[in-house]
């Protein structure tokens, strides 16, 4: 299929000068009406749904071919790509996915940018001669799929690691075993989710779905997980930790997630969902005792760590900001449990790692910029580290409570990232880069401002902006938002060459901390959760009009984008106030709520967005259903809508029936394209090649709509 695509764009190109790019017809509505606690809802495309309809994957075709051609033909397009080419070959190569054994071994994926994605590398210790084990184009040459790797797990001494690939974004995964010349053990499992080694690490726990077609419903539903023991076949693989445990009353949409604490010495089994709040339960190594409840969502905690002698939970109960509690080990229930650290008051706690000496965490100001904190076993006072840098973001990482190994990672809007490793007895920081380490000059002409913005109800809203320091307030500035705004993520501060690149056009970068995220703590969030969803893109509405009001920019030169569930963020920003924005992009986005449940993924994502089974919770799934606030005759800004057709998260007709309504109902000439990638999914597990043209795209495109004189196609040419 990419050779095909390739073929057509290649002739495409070639008569663009010699005629007009035509439209594809647009898509005839077929109502019908569904009836939702009294309240009748049409649905004109309800035929879409059906992803095995010819009909219905031509009419996709045929916006995809016709929106490739009207990208391709805007003139900046292409140098743009250069541009990010070229900084991303600043970097001899990128390292990440990285994993440190108790003996030091290191496995990592690492990137050159000759690279297409990440191959997997082992190296003895951080100054060790590094060895290639895997490299995914050459996973299955038989194949024209493209594999990328999602996990790397090694045991506890490195002897061996267990990886996980996945073919054209469809996270469909295949778990092979090898072991450190890179040389495969056993036979391949199939439909991974995640894997864990066991206690005598001559097997390994993994989930695994129940079907490899994303259309199918049962896909993630009572999902098991098995052990696998070396040696053996997949077939044999004995079912471990499932809703067959009765006693755990695990629901069908809920995953169930076995780990072995080596510190412990237990097996801990996780049921969870998109909830935050965790059901923990514990049990011998062996599983041959009792399961003990841990936590109940009541409990309200979102992560824990183990020592040899107690368990330390992270949770939001009675703690907005996150505290973290410490059980004893014989009684280890959260409950028995008493406060270790705190909540801050000024910032939430969002993360932390235990070393053999104490405790560090990393706590989060108004939601961009991050301080670390250590408390000692010998010291009930935390103490603050004095960074090296100012972080927006910072994160711990260290090898356990057996050791004093600590690492500090460091990035912000204009910083990129710093990896350095800490010695709390000297209170220094070693520069320990696994990436090679660039040279961005053109960040010397960057300023961030982080403001304040007021929100439709008083709500002051974190808002930061980036852009290019010898910009005049003027209203003339192209200016692009960026956001998410779901499952309390937080959204930056991070640095990205992408952003950089958007700014060297004399661009505006936004990107609003709208609520829904977890900037501001759970509270924020759950203020963007369910019924209160529209806070999350009134945030972005409010951050607009703030920036038109203070002359970044104006309503012509004005672009929105975010994906997934921030489609619902930039697609009920447009339908509310299509007057604010040029143009926007949502990316495999959550257009049709009120259908979600009806897809594989959509189940387990009711505790963030809500059920049509409840009364009210309809409605708020009403309210942030983008393709049903589309209205007849409206004049929308230009549009660059996309899917995945292998995508397991948002299924691809949700974008295309937003794309196919909003086509009928506008009443603008502007453009509302359908870009559909035939050969990947959500954007995981995309190549480095793909994510560059989809940017170029999407920031190309948004010139073209603010009227930037190097994004101009020819007049004429596009009807």
């Amino acid at each position: 299929m990419r050779k095909l695509m390739s073929l057509l764009f290649l002739f495409t190109s070639l008569v663009l000068t010699a005629q007009q790019i035509a439209k594809p017809e647009k898509a005839k509505p077929k109502p019908v009406t569904d009836n939702y606690h009294g309240t009748d809802l049409e649905d004109p495309y309800r035929y879409m749904e059906d992803l095995d309809d010819p009909e219905v994957i031509n009419w996709m075709k045929s916006n995809t071919n016709y929106a490739e051609a009207v990208l391709n033909a805007i003139p900046g397009k292409k140098e743009m790509i250069g541009k990010i080419e070229e900084m991303d070959s600043r970097t001899a190569s990128r390292i990440n996915s990285l994993s440190i054994t108790d003996n030091d071994m290191y496995y990592y994926l690492k990137t050159r940018p000759e690279d297409q994605t990440g191959k997997l590398f082992f190296r003895k210790g951080y100054d060790g001669k590094e060895s290639l084990l895997l490299d995914p184009e050459k996973y299955n040459s038989e194949s024209d799929k493209i594999y990328t790797i999602s996990s790397v797990i090694p045991d506890k001494m490195g002897n061996r690691v267990a990886v996980i690939l996945a073919p054209d974004g469809s996270e469909n995964g295949e778990l092979v075993i090898l072991d450190q010349s890179g040389k495969r053990i056993g036979e391949k499992l199939n439909l991974v989710q995640y894997a864990n080694w066991t206690a005598n690490e001559n097997s390994l726990y993994y989930l695994k779905l129940n079907s490899s077609e994303i259309s199918d419903m049962d896909r993630q539903m009572n999902q098991k997980v098995y052990e696998h023991i070396l040696g053996t076949s997949q077939s044999e693989d004995k079912e471990v930790f499932s809703s067959s445990n009765s006693e755990l009353n695990i629901k069908p949409e809920e995953f169930p997630i076995l780990i072995n604490d080596k510190e412990l010495n237990m097996n801990f089994g996780l049921v969870v969902t998109v909830n935050k709040a965790l059901k923990i339960y514990m049990n011998e190594a062996d599983l041959s005792g009792d399961w003990q409840t841990l936590t109940t969502p009541e409990d309200e905690v979102s992560d824990f760590s183990t020592t040899e002698d107690a368990i330390y939970y992270m949770t939001f109960k009675d703690a907005p900001n996150f505290r973290i509690v410490k059980s004893k080990k014989d009684s280890p229930k959260f409950v028995d449990g008493k406060t270790y650290i705190p909540e801050h008051k000024n910032g939430t706690l969002d993360g932390y790692a235990l070393t053999g000496d104490g405790l560090y965490y990393t706590v989060k100001e108004n939601g961009v910029e991050t301080k670390i904190y250590f408390k000692s076993n010998n010291d009930d006072v935390p103490q603050q580290l004095d960074l090296p840098l100012t972080a927006g973001t910072a994160s711990v990482s260290s090898k356990g409570p057996d050791f004093s190994d600590i690492w500090v990672s460091l990035t912000g809007w204009t910083t990129p990232g710093k990896r350095f490793k800490y010695n709390p007895e000297t209170n220094e920081f070693t520069n320990e880069p696994m990436s090679s380490e660039a040279e961005y000059p053109e960040l010397n002409d960057l300023v961030v401002k982080e403001v304040m913005v007021s929100s439709h109800d008083g709500v002051k809203v974190p808002v930061s902006i980036i852009h290019n320091k010898n910009i005049k307030l003027d209203g003339n500035n192209p200016t692009t938002m960026y956001g998410y705004g779901s499952y309390g993520i937080s959204s930056g501060p991070f640095f990205s060459p992408l952003m950089l690149v958007h700014t060297l056009y004399g661009g505006v970068f936004v990107v609003p901390h709208v609520r829904g995220g977890g900037e501001l703590g759970d509270a924020w969030h759950r203020a963007g959760q369910k019924t209160n969803k529209p806070n999350t893109w009134k945030d972005a509405i409010a951050t607009a009009e703030y920036l038109i009001d203070k002359g970044y920019t104006k309503p012509e030169k004005l672009s929105f984008f975010g994906g997934s569930a921030g489609g619902i963020l930039v697609g009920r920003a447009v339908t509310e106030r299509p007057d604010l924005f040029s143009a926007v992009a949502p990316m495999v986005g959550a257009m049709n709520t009120v259908r979600m449940e009806e897809t594989p993924n959509g189940p387990v994502n009711a505790p963030e967005f809500g059920t049509v089974k409840d009364p009210e919770e309809f409605k708020g799934l009403l309210e942030m259903d983008s393709y049903h606030h589309v209205e007849n005759g409206t004049e929308y800004p230009a549009m660059l809508v996309t899917s995945g057709i292998n995508d397991p998260r948002v299924i691809a007709w949700e974008p295309a029936k937003f794309a196919a309504r909003a086509q009928m109902a506008n009443a603008s000439d502007d453009p509302i394209l359908l870009l559909t990638d035939f050969d990947s999914g959500h954007g995981i597990g995309d190549t480095k090649a793909e994510n560059f043209e989809l940017f170029a795209n999407i920031f190309s495109f948004f010139y073209w709509q603010a009227d930037h004189p190097k994004f101009q196609p020819p007049a004429d040419l596009i009807d």
